[in-house]
Formats: structure tokens, C-alpha cells, sequence
């Protein structure tokens, strides 16, 4: 699976669409719209691991799962079950936690 560091150009204002050129794309256009309205299913990945159902029923508050990850390493995004990209945990303005994506996986995507 090949990877790629990431580099992204600031997002234009206003509707995605407005990026397409040309008169003669208007339907192209159009067709887009319909596209940007579908919900897709965004899951960032922490880490993993495997335990045993007996071991996972005695988990209880302040139990501590380690994962298969370190501190500071990429965190991998899916969008549908698919493998998109990895990038860096960060805290936003209100406190939330957010994706830094670092990383476009391309092998996934079939792209090249």
C-alpha cells in the first residue's frame, strides 16, 4: 500500500462546486451538487488490539486497554470502511478533538 505526504490548498469559500470551470459544465455541475449531499461514514482509528471475551468482561472504570499504537504516532481515518489517510490528533478551539490529516493513502483509492 503506497502512501503520500499530504499537502492541502486552502479550501475556496462558499459551494464545492463553484471549482468547476466552464460554461459547458453546467450539468456537470449539477450532477456534482447531488454528490456533496451524501453522507459518508468518517471513523478515525486510535489503535487496536485483541483480548479474550473473559478478559474484556472484567474491564471496569479506570482500566487501561493498550493499544497497538505509541504516543505520537498517525492515527488512521477511514471514510466507509475504507482506508483514506493518517494524520495527528490535535485539540480544536472548543476543546474537541480533531484529525491533522499528515497523509493520502493512495493504494486504497486506486489511485496513482
Amino acid at each position: 500500500m503506497a502512501t503520500t505526504q499530504a499537502t492541502f490548498p486552502q479550501a475556496p469559500r462558499g459551494d464545492a462546486t463553484d471549482t468547476l470551470e466552464a460554461p459547458e459544465r453546467t450539468q456537470d455541475r449539477e450532477e456534482l451538487r447531488a454528490i456533496f449531499t451524501v453522507p459518508v461514514n468518517v471513523q478515525v482509528v486510535l489503535g487496536r488490539t485483541t483480548m479474550p471475551v473473559s478478559q474484556l468482561l472484567k474491564l471496569g472504570r479506570g482500566a487501561v486497554v493498550e493499544l497497538n499504537r505509541k504516543v505520537g504516532e498517525a492515527v488512521d481515518v477511514y471514510v466507509n470502511d475504507r482506508l483514506i489517510a493518517r494524520g495527528e490528533v490535535v485539540i480544536v478551539d472548543d476543546g474537541n478533538l480533531g484529525v491533522t490529516m499528515t497523509e493520502i493513502v493512495k493504494g486504497e483509492l486506486g489511485l496513482q
